[in-house]
């Protein structure tokens, strides 16, 4: 496995900016706060699951596969505030390679594979305190991205009923109503997606089986409805996942082809440069990557390629919001 040397500079990515706008930059921070930190364990080992961070800093761990190789409806909530788990309602379906995202409060969980290995097409709003059904997608999809950004949730990439997806799925949240867009030009599943500054982020995936990996790194503006290639993410890997920080960071984050990957690269949209970070502790792919402000967490998985599980979580901070 491969590693993109850090860059000498690395402090000169960690500069803060406002959540959706462009603001005064905050002070850099020091580089002995540039590190990875252990935090609790989730209450169960899991691998290829869905997650996503609400505006009051809980993270849901949504689904995915237990050490049997069964499929669970398991969620799991940690709320970083206090670093406390509890257990939340299941959803109301067993699947694994689910998409999540969030908006204000609520989680927003779609697609995944069942038990029959068919993508789903269901999607689902967790409001808290109970799950509700949404209109279901236009097709099944599975082992792609969700992205939520301004009253409207894109689906990307992933795996659909005749295979590598084309087309994007867009959800209007206050019409509670699907539309298609165009997909990202690099098709692939087992990637990872972010939203920042009226942009969606598609990077890195496979294009079928593990050893077919990417490191495509697009972006696409909903309001001229075109994808914009970027710079590729350093180290092409497959099985990844991907957040936006508060302050502009899109990081990629572990993967898997021969080995579990322990990278986590971030791409500054101010700049528009690669820079690698620190190694993530526990190398996994099929994880949950999230941030909240400018924390980013990392959270179940598998440490090694194929069906294991890890109960791991872990969270880097990476400056601070303006």
């Amino acid at each position: 496995m491969r590693r993109v040397p850090a860059l000498a500079l690395v402090l000169t990515l960690l500069v803060a900016q406002g959540a959706c706008t462009a603001g005064p930059a905050a002070p850099p921070i020091s580089p002995s706060a540039v590190g990875w930190r252990r935090v609790a364990d989730a209450p169960s080992e899991r691998t290829e699951v869905a997650a996503a961070a609400t505006d009051k800093g809980l993270i849901a761990v949504v689904g995915g596969f237990v050490a049997s190789g069964f499929t669970v409806s398991t969620v799991e909530i940690l709320d970083t505030a206090t670093g406390r788990w509890r257990r939340g309602p299941d959803l109301p379906v067993k699947v694994n390679h689910a998409m999540a995202a969030a908006r204000g409060a609520d989680i927003l969980v779609v697609g995944g594979y069942l038990d029959s290995q068919e993508p789903s097409a269901a999607a689902y709003r967790f409001d808290g305190t109970r799950w509700s059904a949404l209109a279901p997608m236009p097709a099944g999809r599975a082992a792609g991205t969700a992205v939520a950004l301004d009253g409207a949730l894109y689906v990307a990439g992933g795996i659909g009923p005749d295979g590598l997806a084309a087309e994007m799925f867009v959800y209007d949240l206050a019409g509670d109503r699907w539309s298609t867009a165009p997909g990202p030009p690099t098709r692939r599943e087992h990637l990872g997606g972010a939203g920042f500054g009226g942009l969606v982020y598609t990077v890195g995936g496979r294009a079928g089986g593990q050893s077919a990996i990417l490191g495509a790194f697009e972006a696409y503006d909903p309001r001229t409805r075109v994808w914009t290639r970027l710079p590729d993410l350093p180290t092409p890997r497959g099985g990844l996942a991907a957040a936006a920080t508060c302050s502009g960071l899109v990081v990629a984050v572990g993967g898997e082809a021969r080995a579990a990957f322990e990278e986590a690269e971030a791409f500054d949209t101010r700049s528009g440069t690669w820079s690698s970070l620190p190694p993530m502790p526990t190398p996994r792919h099929g994880l949950g990557v999230v941030a909240v402000g400018a924390t980013l967490y990392t959270l179940a998985g598998g440490p090694r390629p194929g069906l294991h599980v890890s109960a791991a979580t872990e969270a880097i901070d990476l400056g601070a919001c303006a």
